[in-house]
């Protein structure tokens, strides 16, 4: 019986890592240094990083949003147009 050599709290019977850290060195084999941009990138951020990449990321969900409005919005005045000249006719 071992203890996992990654993260140091899971047992391990047969194998030197746990299946979580297992998962880590998969992905370390696949994607090389490209795993260490993105832990560097996404978690490794101080405090006010986060919650400004927080407030960015709701700020471009919140403009998705409003363009969908404008489109529906087109959508709607460009139908009721053409009605309007359907029933002149």
């Amino acid at each position: 019986m071992f203890v996992c050599s990654l993260c140091e709290k899971e047992t391990c019977y047969v194998s030197k890592f746990c299946n979580k850290c297992r998962r880590i060195k998969h992905f370390l084999n696949l994607y090389n240094d490209r795993v260490y941009d993105v832990l560097d990138n996404v978690l490794a951020r101080e405090q006010d990083k986060q919650e400004n990449k927080v407030s960015l990321e709701i700020q471009k969900e919140i403009k998705i949003n409003q363009d969908k409005i404008k489109t529906r919005s087109q959508y709607n005045n460009n139908k009721k147009l053409l009605d309007l000249e359907k029933n002149k006719n």
